[in-house]
């Protein structure tokens, strides 16, 4: 005796099957599943390195990320970083060294050129215990998850803000990654 569901006949069954198998297999492809395809690496890695090693990975200006930093202070506090970004997402922390995606990736600060935190948002507090009394350099820099750096016209993608601390002197702790 064959199956039926009272109102369907056995062909609606079978295409609402089939539709059901078609959604579930373009999921996997738009996802990334399936057949162990890799995505497709964008720009183009060049010879040139930041100060850690990482590449740099050339990306044309109309697809480049932008990112933009500005300094505040926060009383008896520190100092407040913020990141003004275009066509930039952050990845979740603990995304693991994968394949470059188009505006994707985290952001890297720095403090007179030394690396201060691993940023995964748009925000960071700098503690005044890391700063010392005259003017500073912040810069955040943007890098793809494969750890490479994105770069423009053989530049990092990156932006630097002034920071002048005036009250008293202070020992700056030694450099850390920060978290992220």
């Amino acid at each position: 005796m064959p199956w039926t569901t009272p109102g369907l006949s056995w062909t609606r069954v079978a295409l609402f099957a089939a539709l059901a198998l078609c959604a579930v297999l373009v999921g996997i492809v738009a996802c990334g599943g399936g057949g162990g395809h890799a995505p497709r690496q964008v720009g183009r890695l060049l010879e040139t390195a930041d100060e850690e090693g990482h590449r740099y990975r050339q990306i044309d200006q109309q697809d480049a990320p932008e990112v933009g930093v500005e300094v505040t202070t926060d009383t008896g506090k520190g100092w407040d970083v913020r990141l003004a970004l275009h066509r930039f997402s952050f990845s979740p922390a603990r995304t693991a060294p994968r394949s470059a995606v188009a505006g994707h990736g985290y952001a890297q600060l720095y403090l007179d050129g030394r690396p201060v935190a691993r940023l995964r948002a748009d925000g960071y507090r700098l503690p005044l215990t890391r700063v010392t009394r005259g003017t500073h350099h912040v810069t955040a820099r943007l890098y793809a998850d494969d750890r490479t750096v994105w770069a423009v016209e053989g530049r990092p993608v990156e932006a630097t803000a002034d920071l002048t601390a005036s009250g008293a002197d202070t020992t700056p702790e030694a450099p850390g990654t920060g978290s992220g």
